[in-house]
């Protein structure tokens, strides 16, 4: 399906037609899927967010929210980028939580198995996230640039278009904010 038709199904929603949400429905998970696929793949293989569970959540929050908020099908995934983004740092911050003992449950040792698998490392995604949240406050563009190349998987043309910007400033921008963020998340700087 092309992009104006995935548009057009955006609009005819935010009109009040139930039936375009069941034909988008389709669209959207299964580009929702090949970006999830597409992420996790980055992950240690023991994540225990799958992305089954990443796609179903950031489904429900995409069409929990009002239609009229997408403009057209490069809006809807930027929005959708934003909405991974938080689904798996809720879950980082949930690993996190539960590691310190937030809702933790009293087992006796014998109740534990033989072997466990060894505990993801939420802190990377966690520093992800703050590291983001710094390039935001001096560069907001950079930052959704980030957003939009790493967390929805969109190309520099598919970037360029949702912010409306030339392609060249996406890939300047692009390196600029990765050497920015290997820098931060080594340690080597506040911004």
């Amino acid at each position: 399906m092309s992009t104006l038709d995935v548009t057009t199904l955006l609009a005819r929603w935010s009109s009040g037609d139930a039936g375009a949400l069941e034909q988008l429905t389709p669209i959207v998970y299964d580009e929702l899927r090949r970006i999830a696929r597409r992420h996790l793949a980055r992950e240690r293989k023991d994540h225990t967010l799958q992305s089954t569970a990443l796609v179903h959540e950031a489904y429900l929050r995409l069409i929990g929210g009002s239609a009229s908020e997408y403009h057209n099908r490069q809006h809807f995934f930027a929005v959708a980028a934003q909405v991974i983004r938080r689904v798996l740092v809720d879950h980082a911050r949930a690993v996190n939580a539960a590691k310190r003992g937030g809702g933790a449950q009293k087992i006796l040792l014998e109740d534990q198995p033989e072997a466990s698998s060894p505990p993801e490392n939420v802190a990377e995604v966690l520093a992800l996230h703050e590291a983001l949240e710094r390039l935001a406050a001096f560069d907001q563009q950079q930052e959704r640039i980030v957003e939009l190349r790493y967390f929805a998987g969109l190309s520099i043309e598919e970037t360029a278009e949702v912010l409306g910007i030339s392609a060249a400033t996406v890939k300047r921008d692009w390196v600029m904010a990765r050497a920015w963020l290997a820098r931060e998340l080594k340690g080597g700087g506040s911004g």
